[in-house]
């Protein structure tokens, strides 16, 4: 699997959500501004709950841009033996029931799933529990995080 294709897809979906992100901060301004939903009195709220509306899709368009900054500044390296899973590396984990998952760990503000061929790829943050559990760690050691009251254990099959 190419890293770099992987990164480019992360790229592609951030800037698709940022377009749509930024096409409902205008509908929702669009409809907190229309002179049509100027409150009338104390009920009408209309136009109050679309700038709220607003505010936080503007926000959340922020912080796509700064995922995608993010992600543009990213260079993933090659998996070192030395110093084990790093941000970057492609990782192939087991659970207890045989159930395989590839991982790549990417900066903050990736998180989704993608397609390499036939293979489900999940991108996660080196700053998500998980994330942060892998690092350092090499092929055929144990990673271990709590999910709730639950202990998830898997086990690293390869890293890339």
């Amino acid at each position: 699997m190419d890293k770099s294709s992987l990164q480019q897809q992360v790229l592609q979906r951030l800037a698709d959500d940022l377009l749509h992100t930024e096409q409902a901060a205008r509908a929702a301004h669009e409809t907190a501004t229309h002179e049509e939903n100027i409150a009338e009195n104390k009920y009408d709220t209309l136009g109050l709950e679309a700038s709220y509306l607003a505010t936080g899709q503007a926000r959340r368009a922020e912080a796509i841009r700064q995922a995608m900054a993010n992600w543009r500044q990213f260079c993933p390296r090659p998996y070192n033996d030395r110093q084990g899973i790093q941000l970057g590396a492609l990782v192939c984990l087991v659970d207890a029931d045989e159930q395989r998952q590839q991982l790549f760990l990417g900066p903050p503000g990736g998180s989704m799933t993608l397609l390499s061929g036939d293979e489900r790829i999940q991108v996660i943050s080196n700053e998500s529990p998980l994330g942060q559990a892998m690092l350092g760690k090499c092929e055929g050691d144990e990673v271990s995080i709590q999910v709730g009251p639950h202990r998830q254990q898997f086990e690293v099959l390869s890293a890339v």
